[in-house]
């Protein structure tokens, strides 16, 4: 699969649910290039903004679209990455706020 065919796949699978890739195709083709990265290196497309441990049961929280995306969403209109986001967001009718970490810490050590 190339970036164009997960792009394609992805808005389809996603835009139903609400979520939608953000304006700047630059940075979503970016993001989705570094998913099919962590793809071919660690067998699952883990977000691209975190580190992987390289461990599926670990990083599971972390595997795109990631568990933290609906809160992050719903309260930013923005996945951590900016590559998911509400429609609101997309239309400028919300800002465009930091959205920060929710993966515990504790997560983060390998």
């Amino acid at each position: 699969m190339d970036t164009q065919q997960l792009y394609e796949a992805l808005k389809e699978a996603q835009e139903p649910k609400g979520y939608y890739f953000s304006n700047d195709k630059n940075r979503v083709f970016e993001l989705l290039d570094a998913l099919l990265t962590n793809k071919n290196r660690y067998g699952y497309m883990v977000c691209p903004c975190r580190l992987a441990s390289g461990n599926r049961v670990n990083d599971k929280d972390i595997i795109c679209p990631c568990v933290y995306r609906k809160p992050d969403v719903e309260e930013f209109g923005s996945c951590y990455c900016n590559l998911y986001v509400s429609k609101e967001w997309n239309e400028g009718k919300i800002p465009h706020e930091y959205v920060p970490e929710r993966r515990p810490p504790e997560k983060m050590v390998f």
